[in-house]
């Protein structure tokens, strides 16, 4: 199961405890743990280093 089952879980947690406020938080999280992973390598990661 892996990823997909937590992303199971966390999406019944929502559903049964009517949590749907934590929802644009965890997405808010989760790009923007992409967008340092992703640009952690490039030319672009000075300039988003400098935003934290």
């Amino acid at each position: 199961m892996g990823k997909l089952g937590i992303l199971k879980e966390i999406w019944g947690f929502l559903k049964v405890r009517k949590k749907w406020w934590l929802l644009p938080i965890m997405l808010f999280l989760l790009l923007l743990s992409a967008l340092i992973v992703f640009s952690a390598g490039s030319a672009v990661a000075p300039f988003i280093y400098t935003l934290f």
